[in-house]
């Protein structure tokens, strides 16, 4: 049963969470000892409360996922943890989060009750409303850099981070639909009430128009945001940003993929360079330059 439960804690998906040290690289206190110790507990403490909600989640889909051609294979939908465990599990990894979170800030704290209540509301209900559930997914996002920045003492962090950050998970996240709907196919509605509304037609238009607005916003971060090098260098960190995005769409619309994009930037090279590339552009920029 061990196994089963590390499986429904879905580490790889912990991966997400590295958005809580966005304030700390992009107000150049990354190598500040106080300020990375602060980031690295808040990060361990995300990913508590990341697995007691994706456990919390099981719970609630567990007759749902039984019919879906993969999920059903989750320890909670076939049956390896029992309910009371699994519930049981989940409680106590919110209990140590928050006596955790409460001894490194107040509004830290906050924030993790906040995404931890918001979570749970989605995992109940509102994961059922068409856009509204993708949109919930990408204040997850948010509310990740907030708690990072409630960590620290920020100086120069930018609020176009906030902006470019809600737009790249709500591409992220519409990807995500789109690839489930041509995996679930016509019984897409049957497995997610909430697939009854999108279709792929939608589902494109959304992700052009925040694939577009994402590169928008990240260009006019690079040149406009008061924290950057006067010389514009951070301007050079777009192509990456560009050949990640076309990347992702590339595999969701060309390769059928998407589904789970943690697995895409663990598994897809390319993508993986991109991402690579463009953390030692940013580090070279805000440290070394």
């Amino acid at each position: 049963m061990l196994i089963d439960i590390i499986k429904t804690f879905r580490i790889k998906q912990w991966i997400k969470n590295v958005f809580l040290f966005a304030a700390l690289v992009f107000d150049g206190q990354l190598f500040d000892i106080d300020s990375f110790s602060h980031t690295l507990a808040g990060f361990l403490i995300f990913c508590l409360l990341s697995s007691s909600v994706y456990t919390l989640n099981d719970v609630f889909d567990k007759e749902a996922d039984k019919q879906h051609p993969v999920k059903r294979g989750r320890p909670i939908a076939s049956g390896k943890i029992p309910l009371r465990t699994a519930v049981f599990i989940a409680l106590l990894m919110s209990f140590l989060a928050f006596i955790a979170a409460y001894f490194l800030s107040l509004s830290f704290l906050i924030l993790s009750g906040v995404y931890l209540l918001m979570n749970i509301l989605y995992s109940k209900w509102l994961k059922h409303i068409p856009i509204l559930d993708v949109m919930i997914i990408a204040t997850g996002f948010v509310l990740r850099v907030a708690a990072g920045v409630s960590l620290i003492k920020v100086d120069r962090f930018s609020p176009w981070l906030y902006v470019v950050t809600t737009l790249l998970s709500l591409f992220i996240g519409f990807g995500k639909r789109r690839a489930e709907l041509v995996l679930l196919s016509k019984d897409a509605n049957q497995h997610r009430i909430v697939f009854d509304g999108y279709s792929l037609l939608f589902l494109d238009q959304l992700i052009t128009i925040v694939s577009s607005t994402t590169i928008i916003s990240y260009s006019l971060y690079t040149f406009s945001a008061p924290n950057l090098p006067e010389n514009h260098s951070m301007m050079l960190t777009i192509p990456f940003v560009l050949y990640g995005i076309f990347r992702y769409l590339y595999l969701i619309q060309i390769e059928q993929s998407g589904g789970a994009p943690e697995e895409l930037v663990l598994k897809d090279k390319p993508l993986q360079l991109s991402v690579f590339f463009y953390g030692i552009s940013v580090l070279m920029i805000f440290y070394f330059i």
